[in-house]
C-alpha cells in the first residue's frame, strides 16, 4: 500500500537527497554507514535519490555496458574499465564480471540480479527505518545495461517505494485520490505533500525529473530510443526528425555509428550532456496544473524539483574570474575558456564549488519553464560530485548536493554528504537546508583513503588539471616536490663537480 506523504503536527516536512551513490552491486561499506547515520539524525520523512545510482560502468557490468543508448550491450567498453577488470580478477575484489562465454540472456538476468543487489545495498537502512523513498536516474544508471523502466520496476520490489507506474501512453492519467502521484515518464513525476489537519489539501509539491544522460545525434521520429524517452536532443538532432518524419519511428542508431567513434578510453563525458525530453519540460506545467485543480482553490501548489543534471542557469551563480584565481574552477564545452568561483552575493553561507557545473550544451528552457508554471521555489541537482552550493536566480533556487557514495570521484571523505531540507507548512519556500556530512555524522577518514584521495585528485583533460594546479594546498605541495627534486639535483651535479676538481692531473 502507497504511504501517503503528509506535513507532520508540528507544521515540518523533512527530505534527505542523497545524491550519486553511483556504486557497483556490492555497495562501499562506508556509504551505508554515512546513510544510516543521516537517518538517524534527521528522522526524514521522504528520501529522494538524484540520479546514478547506479556505476553503470563498474566492471560488473562490463559484459551488458552501453556507452550510449542505441548501442548493443558490452560493445564499447573503455578501456578503464577493462583495466579495472583486469585488477580485480587478478589481485581479488568485490563487482567482477561475469564469465565471457555467457549467452545474452544469461549476461542481462545476471545484470538484473547485480541492479537488484545494489539497490538492496544503499536502501537496507532506509527500508529498515521505514522511511518511503522516490528515485530519478542519471547519466550513469542507464549503462549497466538495465533501462529506467526495468529499474523502476526494480525499485518497486522495495517497500517505501514511491515511484509511479507511469505508462508512456498515458502521462499525467487521472489520480484516484488527491495524494496520488502525478507520473510523466520513467524518473519524471510528482508527489504530492498533504496538510498536516488530515484534509486532501495538497500542501507542496515533491517533484523528479528525470534529466536525460548525452546529447545525441542519432534521433528518432518518436523522441525515444529503445522504447524509452531519450534525452533533449539536440537542434541538429531535431533537424534530422523534421527531415525524416515521414520514414519508421524506431532507433535511428546503426552499430556502424559506434563503430567508427566509440570513444574507449571516455574519461571523461565528451559527448555532452542532454536535458529533460520535450514531454517531460512540458508535464511540469501540466503537474502543477494538477495540483491546483486538485486543490480546487486556482492557488500555485508550492514546489520543489529533484533531478541529476544541471540546466545551464546554475551558471548564474558563479561569477567570472581571472585563471590564476585560487579555487577557481574552468568551465566546460559551451562555457570552456573561462573560470569561475561562487558569486556570494546569491549563494547561501556554506556554499561550496569543487568543480566545474557539467550541464548540457543546449539551454532546453527548463528553468523559464518553471517560473512560467507557478508554485516552483527551487530546483536541486547531483551530478557534480564535488559541488555543494545553494544561489538563488530569478526567484529560484538553484543547489548542489554532493556525492554521498564513496565508489566514485569526489572531495575528500569528510565533505561527502547528504542534503538535509527542513520545509514548514505555512510557508514551505522559506525551507532550511544543511549539509550533513561523513566528517559530522561518522569521521573525517573512510576505510579506503587511498581510493578517495585519487577521486579528489582525479584529471581527466587539460581544464581539470588547470583546476587541481588553482588549488593551493595542491600547488604548494607541487612547488615543495619541484623544490625538493631540484634540491637534490643540485646537491648531486655539485658533489660530482667537486669530484671532478679534486680529481689529480696526470
Amino acid at each position: 500500500m502507497r504511504r501517503t506523504l503528509r506535513f507532520r503536527h508540528d507544521g515540518t516536512f523533512r527530505v534527505l537527497q542523497m545524491a550519486d551513490v553511483q556504486d557497483g552491486p556490492d555497495v562501499d561499506p562506508d556509504t551505508v554507514v554515512l546513510i544510516e547515520a543521516a537517518i538517524r539524525r534527521a528522522d526524514p520523512d521522504l528520501v529522494v535519490f538524484t540520479g546514478d545510482q547506479i556505476r553503470g560502468y563498474d566492471p560488473a557490468w562490463m559484459h551488458t555496458f552501453l556507452r550510449r543508448r542505441g548501442e548493443r550491450p558490452g560493445d564499447s567498453v573503455r578501456e578503464v574499465t577493462r583495466l579495472e577488470a583486469w585488477w580485480r580478477r587478478r589481485f581479488g575484489g568485490p563487482n567482477q564480471p561475469g564469465p565471457d562465454d555467457w549467452p545474452a540472456g544469461a549476461l542481462m538476468a545476471d545484470a538484473r540480479a547485480k541492479v537488484r543487489r545494489c539497490f538492496a545495498g544503499f536502501l537496507a537502512p532506509i527500508v529498515r527505518a521505514g522511511v518511503p523513498f522516490a528515485a530519478t536516474y542519471g547519466n550513469h544508471d542507464f549503462q549497466c545495461g538495465i533501462l529506467a523502466d526495468e529499474q523502476d520496476r526494480i525499485y518497486r520490489e522495495f517497500p517505501g517505494c514511491l515511484n509511479p507506474d507511469a505508462q508512456p501512453d498515458q502521462p499525467g492519467r487521472i489520480a484516484s485520490s488527491p495524494s496520488a502521484p502525478i507520473p510523466c515518464e520513467p524518473g519524471t513525476f510528482a508527489l504530492p505533500v498533504m496538510a498536516s489537519d488530515g484534509s486532501n489539501h495538497i500542501a507542496m509539491g515533491v517533484t523528479l525529473v528525470n534529466s536525460g544522460d548525452y546529447a545525441t545525434e542519432h534521433p528518432s521520429r518518436s523522441d525515444t530510443i529503445d522504447g524509452e524517452p531519450s534525452s533533449h536532443l539536440s537542434p541538429a538532432a531535431r533537424r534530422a526528425i523534421g527531415r525524416n518524419a515521414s520514414r519508421n519511428a524506431g532507433p535511428a542508431t546503426s552499430q556502424a555509428d559506434y563503430a567508427r567513434d566509440p570513444r574507449k578510453i571516455d574519461l571523461a563525458d565528451s559527448d555532452g550532456y542532454g536535458s529533460p525530453t520535450p514531454q517531460a519540460l512540458a508535464w511540469l506545467a501540466e503537474s502543477q496544473r494538477e495540483m491546483v485543480r486538485r486543490n480546487g482553490d486556482g492557488r500555485p501548489v508550492p514546489a520543489i524539483a529533484f533531478q541529476h543534471i544541471p540546466p545551464q542557469e546554475f551558471y548564474d551563480c558563479l561569477k567570472e574570474v581571472p585563471a590564476f584565481t585560487p579555487n577557481a574552477v574552468e568551465g566546460t564545452r559551451a562555457f570552456a575558456g573561462r573560470c569561475y568561483v561562487l558569486d556570494r552575493s546569491v549563494c547561501r553561507p556554506g556554499s561550496r564549488l569543487g568543480e566545474a557545473i557539467g550541464c548540457a550544451d543546449v539551454n532546453c528552457g527548463q528553468v523559464q519553464t518553471m517560473v512560467d508554471a507557478g508554485g516552483y521555489f527551487a530546483l536541486f541537482c547531483g551530478h557534480d560530485h564535488k559541488n555543494a552550493f545553494v544561489g538563488h536566480v530569478d526567484g529560484l533556487d538553484l543547489g548542489y548536493a554532493p556525492t554521498c557514495g564513496f565508489a566514485s570521484y569526489g572531495p575528500k571523505s569528510r565533505l561527502r554528504g547528504i542534503r538535509l531540507f527542513e520545509f514548514h507548512e505555512s510557508d514551505p519556500s522559506r525551507y532550511t537546508t544543511r549539509m550533513l556530512t561523513y566528517g559530522e555524522l561518522v569521521g573525517r577518514r573512510s576505510r579506503n583513503e587511498t581510493r578517495v584521495f585519487f577521486g579528489d585528485h582525479l584529471v581527466t583533460d587539460g581544464p581539470s588539471l588547470r583546476d587541481q594546479l588553482r588549488r593551493p594546498s595542491v600547488f604548494v605541495t607541487l612547488v615543495g616536490i619541484a623544490g625538493g627534486v631540484a634540491a637534490a639535483i643540485g646537491s648531486a651535479c655539485a658533489r660530482g663537480a667537486r669530484r671532478l676538481l679534486n680529481r689529480p692531473s696526470r
